[in-house]
């Protein structure tokens, strides 16, 4: 295989739990992740010289370079490649974007023959590596490096961010609580959307208040969500800014997006299905 293209979906974080951090500083945490059906779209093609072209709606600002977590993959692979990024998914927003652009990368490096390397080798790059290479429902823990598949229905959803980047290592620096409980041991086999976002209600997200106080216009997402006609359940993803709301089906989701679209018209507002 002398080309691959993929989809880099974005990651939501259902739930994430930080449940203490080590002497090196690391956060300990459990979180229930699933991943959306849109994302950034990669392209690896075999080259002599390394290459990264940006394109897309969200290109504006992103690296095409070292700088870039995919390059860096690449590099750390041992792979000389020509790559093109069509940006969708907003920067610095929660849902694992550079992570899952560069774990794409990886991905399609092992397609096309290359010796495959394992994504939690890559922890220092960023903790979302190893499920985001897996790119399905999973339960992350430890520092990100243990993973397990989760059997999750599909969740319609709308995702929204008010377009605004919200550093991490902020967000983890406001925390107040570091040592917190984790998820019950078993997490449920579930009926349907409306049965897991019942479930998710008693669940939470430990950056949630800290990102807020770093940029107030979370809680107005947040708020605008549970506002939309059969929100189940409104909760941010990851760092932030991103959110999203979880529907019944997909004609609700959808109506949401576009009584929100019609109110916030700078707003990246995106219905999708998580899985």
């Amino acid at each position: 295989m002398k080309t691959f293209t993929s989809l880099a979906p974005a990651k939501v974080n259902l739930t994430l739990h930080i449940t203490g951090q080590r002497p090196d500083g690391y956060h300990l945490l459990d979180s229930l992740v699933a991943f959306a059906d849109v994302g950034d779209q990669v392209t690896l093609r075999q080259a002599d010289q390394m290459g990264l072209r940006v394109s897309g709606p969200r290109a504006q600002g992103v690296p095409n370079d070292r700088r870039n977590l995919m390059w860096q993959a690449a590099e750390r692979a041992g792979a000389t490649v020509d790559m093109e990024l069509v940006k969708t998914l907003p920067a610095a927003a929660g849902i694992g974007g550079g992570s899952s652009d560069a774990t794409a990368v990886l991905r399609g490096l092992s397609a096309m023959g290359h010796p495959p390397l394992d994504a939690r080798a890559l922890l220092e790059l960023g903790a979302d590596f190893p499920v985001c290479f897996e790119a399905r429902a999973s339960r992350m823990s430890g520092i990100g490096e243990v993973i397990a598949p989760v059997s999750l229905p599909p969740l319609p959803v709308l995702l929204v961010n008010p377009l605004v980047e919200v550093p991490t290592g902020a967000v983890f620096s406001a925390i107040k609580q570091k040592t917190n409980a984790p998820m019950p041991v078993t997490i449920p086999r579930f009926s349907g959307p409306v049965d897991c976002a019942e479930w998710l209600a008693g669940q939470r997200n430990d950056l949630e208040l800290a990102a807020i106080t770093i940029e107030p216009l979370i809680a107005r997402a947040l708020s605008d969500l549970e506002s939309t006609r059969q929100c189940c359940l409104a909760r941010m993803s990851g760092s932030g800014a991103t959110c999203f709301a979880i529907y019944p089906d997909m004609k609700a989701a959808h109506f949401a997006a576009y009584e929100l679209g019609a109110a916030h018209t700078d707003w990246w507002i995106q219905p999708a299905t998580l899985t």
